[in-house]
Parts: structure tokens; sequence; C-alpha cells
């Protein structure tokens, strides 16, 4: 198969959701830098993911969070077919909102009082009916529940209520639907974090039932932990179920993909290509992007964020696996290491310019946004705001 057929045939399948509240003004704890093209409102959101997916062609669907997209909840649902149909994207990932309301401050799941534990499950229960309304496949489950000091939490009572509620939350699925369970080992919790690695998501991914699956965080990972030893590992015991893509240079910075180190991302793609190589089926995972763009232009950066991950995905498909197996077998240190080098180092972009045109794409999608006029009109139609109206997403 030629460099070209491979990198057709990666780009085909390859598909990457895109988050609502990446396309709004969102910053740090210390504050916001606002920009005057930011979508405000769930029909902005749209529209803006919408231009994302006509220049790229590979992010039909949009991740919502309930509590900043859908404040009716199923009241929020049929607006949903309306922006699909008028911007072309659907609904992607249901976020619930498990660490933003005032009853949250001593956790969700793990919350002592039974009463916020009830709150919380019924607020999940009430996504994943949101789901099915809209239909979504995937409930995305993050949670900020954790400790901050030594002895002011039961630890193991704590593992036992996150079991329940998620087996609760398991229940209510419906047989095409998944519970994604993340990860984070630190912040805002800084003594002990419930979810704090994969084999804690792992194992309650597990005890809430075959329906549920581990999601990965690029981010949420120590220094030079090695994420894909983790996603090879969730590969072989059929756990994992998705990504949020970023990047980091200290924690969970939420840079653009790529944009501190790319072989880290290539070396993970590598291990999903691998896996789909030796098994001959390709693994169900949800790709999706989450980051925030603080400083850079939203649509621009979602667009290179895509540019960049077709990028890197497109040469992990070059890997020659038979080639690399035997050098495995071999111990051929040399030669192993030298054919995923080889396969970073080549050059895809002039195969991935010509799969656009194929596609009838634009064969450069950030300079045809540029040329567009979007930014422009929806700068001037948006940036006449009030100045300091914002909410986080």
């Amino acid at each position: 198969m030629s460099l070209n057929d491979r990198v057709y045939h990666a780009l085909d399948t390859f598909r990457i959701e895109l988050p609502s509240w990446g396309f709004a003004n969102t910053g740090t704890r210390f504050g916001k830098f606002l920009q005057p093209a930011a979508a405000s409102t769930l029909d902005e959101k749209f529209s803006d993911a919408g231009q994302v997916h006509a220049l790229t062609g590979v992010c039909p669907t949009v991740a919502l969070h309930v509590l900043w997209d859908l404040p009716d909840g199923l009241g929020s649902a049929a607006d949903i077919a309306r922006l699909s149909a008028r911007f072309g994207v659907r609904a992607g990932s249901i976020n619930p909102n498990l660490f933003q309301d005032q009853e949250y401050k001593h956790g969700s799941f793990g919350n002592p009082d039974p009463a916020v534990r009830e709150q919380a499950r019924q607020h999940v229960l009430d996504s994943v009916a949101i789901a099915g309304a809209v239909g979504s496949r995937d409930v995305s489950l993050w949670f900020a529940d954790g400790s901050n000091y030594p002895g002011t939490a039961n630890i193991r009572r704590r593992r036992q209520w996150f079991a329940e509620s998620l087996q609760a939350s398991h229940r209510a699925l419906a047989s095409d639907q998944r519970l994604l369970v993340e990860y984070k080992p630190f912040e805002p919790a800084f003594y002990h974090t419930d979810i704090a690695d994969w084999g804690m998501a792992l194992l309650l991914a597990r005890a809430a039932g075959p329906q549920a699956r581990v999601l990965v965080d690029t981010g949420h990972h120590y220094l030079s932990q090695n994420i894909e030893q983790i996603v090879a590992w969730l590969l072989a015991e059929g756990m994992l179920g998705g990504f949020h893509f970023n990047d980091r240079r200290y924690a969970d910075d939420d840079l653009t993909l790529g944009s501190i180190d790319p072989y880290q991302v290539f070396r993970i793609f590598h291990e999903i290509r691998a896996y789909a190589h030796d098994t001959g089926a390709e693994p169900d995972i949800a790709y999706m992007v989450d980051q925030s763009h603080n400083l850079k232009g939203k649509i621009e950066a979602m667009i290179q964020t895509v540019c960049v991950a077709q990028e890197l995905y497109a040469k992990a498909a070059l890997v020659d696996h038979a080639a690399l197996a035997v050098a495995q077998q071999r111990a051929d240190l040399v030669r192993a290491e030298g054919i995923l080098q080889d396969a970073f180092s080549t050059d895809v972009r002039p195969a991935i310019r010509e799969w656009r045109q194929a596609r009838k794409l634009p064969a450069d999608p950030q300079q045809a946004f540029r040329d567009s006029g979007y930014l422009e009109r929806i700068t001037r139609e948006r940036g006449s705001r009030a100045a300091g109206v914002s909410s986080y997403a």
C-alpha cells in the first residue's frame, strides 16, 4: 500500500468531536481575556463548530455541557435538532456538571451528605435522558471530588459511594449508550482525588457495568508519565472509550494539541494503530478536543488542532508493523525505534492536501477560514456586546 493510500485510509476513518465551550470565553482561575468573536449562545457555538467542520470535513459532532448549553435540561433538547439542521453538525457527548454548583463544595458522588449524592445522581440520570433525546451515545463524567487535608474524608467509603452511583447511572443507559469515566490526579483537590488515575477509573468503570469505559485526557497526568502505555493497557482490556485532546507544559494546561510534544501524541496514535493491526479490528474510540483557547483565536485554534491531529494520526498509519514486529522479536533496539522515528519524520502534509482536495475540502483549512470573512463578520456582530459580559462557557 502506497504512502498516500495509507494516509487516505487513516483519515477516512478519523473523526474529532469539538467542544461547545472551546468557542466561548474561558480563562484561568485568575481571570479571562475576552475575545470579541467568542461565542456566548448555543447558536453561535454551533455556527462556529459548523465552520470548522465545513473546512476540515472531520468534525461532525459538538460536545455539549448540560449547565452551560442545556440549562432547561430536556426542555433544551428541541433546540439541538434545529441547530443541527442549520449548521450541519450534530450533538456529541453530553457532559454533566458535577463540580460547579455550590452543593458540590465537598464532592458530588463522593459527598458525605446523602442528599447531595442523590442530587448528583439525579443530574446524571437527567443527562442520560438528554443524551437519548438529542441522539448522543456518550455521557462523559468528570468529577472534581477529593479532599484537601489528611483525615478529612473516608477514602474507602467514598469509593463505595462512587461505585453505587455509577451503577445507578449505568442502569439508566439505553442499549446503545456509554458512560465514559475520566480521571485526573490533582486539582482542585490537593490531598486526594477520588478518581486520580487510569487504574481507579478502570475499576470504577467495570463496577459501573459493561457499557462503561475509561476516558483519557492527555493533560490529566503527571509530568513524564507514559500515556501511551496507559493507552495500550486500556486497549488490551477493551476499556478505552475516548480521548480529550490537548497538550501541556506543566500540568493540565489545555494547550493546543501537539504544541509542546507532538511525538507523544504520535506515540499514542501508534499504540492505537498497532492494536488495530494486531487484532484486525478498529477500536471504538471517541476523539474529542478539550482545550482552553484563552489567547489564540477560538476557531483558528480548533482548526489548527484538527490539522495537527490529522498529521500525527497519518504519521502513525505509516509505521511498518510487520518490520517492527521482526525487530522487536530480535530485540533489535535501534531498528525498532528507527521504524517509529522514520514514520514520525515523514512529511505527510502533501498527501493530506491531496486527500482534502479529493474530498472537495480546502487544501489549507486555516487559510480558507482566513479568506472566508467569517471571523470579521462575527467580530462585528458579537463585539458590540457590553464589555465584561461573559460566562465560563
